[in-house]
């Protein structure tokens, strides 16, 4: 399963907002450290406050903030509000199944098992189970990757 980019930079939003412990920190900043399309992660942040997980504040001084905890903050929930389907085959679509073998197939039972284990995986780990692994001053540009690779690799 490969998730979004969407969604990536959903987890690298809030992976680098919990490092600032508490600091307000600009889109601009955080595209910059993770390389990322500011226009892109505009979205991302706007999704992120639509959702309570994160505060925006406006303003020559503002920036943006985690609205909660980072224990609070669920994976699993941040998934399945960022990614738009867990579609991992056609026969998960019901609008656009084609496949010949539909109607006597058992893979999509066993498909649909794999994601909701996926799923429990995540819902097993918040935002703060992930902080311990990060070194907390001197970071490299793109000083998540190896978190996001865990989370995202398919």
């Amino acid at each position: 399963m490969k998730l979004t980019v969407f969604t990536e930079y959903t987890l690298r939003t809030l992976l680098d907002l919990a490092s600032q412990q508490g600091r307000l920190v600009t889109v601009a900043d955080i595209a910059q450290r993770h390389d990322m399309a500011k226009h892109h992660l505009n979205k991302v942040v706007h999704q992120l406050g639509l959702s309570g997980v994160v505060r925006t504040v406006r303003g020559r001084n503002g920036g943006i903030v985690l609205a909660q905890r980072p224990a609070e903050i669920n994976l699993g929930k941040v998934v399945r509000a960022s990614e738009p389907h867990f579609h991992m085959t056609a026969c998960f679509d019901g609008g656009q199944n084609d496949c010949p073998y539909a109607l006597a197939c058992s893979l999509q039972g066993v498909l649909g098992r794999a994601s909701l284990a996926f799923l429990a995986v995540l819902d097993g780990v918040t935002l703060a189970d992930l902080l311990p692994q990060l070194p907390l001053s001197g970071l490299p540009r793109n000083r998540f990757d190896h978190v996001i690779q865990l989370v995202t690799s398919d």
